[in-house]
């Protein structure tokens, strides 16, 4: 079976949330813009996923922003592309679990190596009908750069794409999961079980 490597992560820094009231606090709650959005979001995530919160502690976390924060829907359906009419309705709403826990799962090893390190949002432009906010963080003494796509959904800010260094996420996913089930004999179905192999090694179990 087709193991999915580690990927590099939609997220980034700033410390003095509770670790409970980080999972619960909605970030555009507080935020009026997307680069205060992005500011709060990048910088619950390096909290979340420091080494001081016990692994479990840290998936539920990830998850809970994912769910509040980022279109994972929209990622669901691109990161597919048409293969995802090849799914039943049951078999998509099962990829749709096990590529949110993936990709929690994935944040919270990477994100840690950013834990405690200064994030800063550094500026935004408009990219068609969505706003990029640029960032920085560093790992080793040295910026990486994290460029965030937000969508306003009716005033609900939601992060559809994350580029590090250049590197689009999505379209990094997407190649990667193309690659999966290509070596499968084309079979969709079979990246749902590279799917779960892969978090029964990250998380020690299957859910």
């Amino acid at each position: 079976m087709s193991k999915i490597p580690s990927r590099l992560p939609w997220a980034a820094s700033i410390a003095g949330f509770l670790l409970m009231g980080v999972a619960a606090l909605p970030c555009e709650a507080a935020a009026q813009d997307p680069a205060s959005f992005i500011q709060q979001l990048g910088s619950q995530a390096i909290q979340v996923a420091g080494p001081s919160v016990p692994p479990a502690q840290r998936l539920l976390m990830l998850r809970q922003l994912l769910d509040q924060d980022f279109d994972l829907p929209d990622a669901a359906k691109f990161v597919l592309g048409p293969r995802i009419r090849e799914l039943s309705p049951e078999q998509r709403q099962e990829f749709m679990a096990l590529f949110r826990d993936s990709v929690a799962a994935a944040y919270g090893t990477r994100l840690a190596q950013y834990s405690g390190e200064p994030f800063a949002v550094t500026g935004t432009h408009q990219l068609g009908g969505e706003t990029v906010v640029t960032s920085q963080v560093q790992r080793g003494g040295k910026p990486v750069e994290l460029d965030w796509h937000v969508t306003d959904q009716g005033g609900h800010f939601l992060v559809t794409d994350v580029t590090v260094d250049g590197v689009s996420q999505r379209a990094s996913e997407r190649t990667e999961f193309a690659g999966i089930i290509q070596r499968n004999g084309g079979r969709t179905d079979a990246l749902l079980a590279a799917l779960r192999q892969q978090l029964q090694s990250q998380t020690g179990s299957g859910s």
